[in-house]
């Protein structure tokens, strides 16, 4: 995962004027030591995208399933998982049938059956994916 002192994962500055957090993409206790575990943390500015911005994760229910659909394509690529292996350790699934078709693809070696615009896990490639 991104070094995340580095810069802010949803709008890219580097923690000057505000400084950045570790957000655990996963909620609650056990899901915060597993998101550690796993690495599934990312870095936000304090206030304007942790906590009290608009579209704060802690504040914007659309931004925490994007960073939700994120981990949960991070993790299950990293680890080799299935839909069902991350169920039993994160508790739920976040991502669509098509989301988790595209995964399984990439996952084979099939990339020529991922979609014409592609999924691929860069850091670079977040806050377009997260402005979508």
């Amino acid at each position: 995962m991104q070094d995340w002192t580095r810069s802010c994962w949803l709008c890219g500055r580097n923690g000057a004027a505000d400084p950045l957090d570790e957000h655990h993409v996963f909620e609650g206790w056990a899901n915060r030591e597993i998101s550690k575990r796993y690495d599934v943390t990312v870095p936000l500015c304090h206030h304007d995208c942790h906590i009290f911005g608009k579209k704060a994760a802690h504040n914007c229910q659309k931004t925490a399933e994007r960073l939700h659909r994120y981990g949960q394509r991070r993790v299950m690529l990293e680890q080799g998982w299935t839909v069902e292996e991350f169920r039993l350790a994160f508790g739920r699934n976040y991502l669509d049938e098509d989301e988790i078709e595209e995964i399984y693809a990439i996952q084979a070696g099939r990339q020529d059956d991922v979609y014409e615009d592609g999924f691929a896990v860069t850091d670079e490639a977040l806050p377009e994916w997260i402005a979508a």
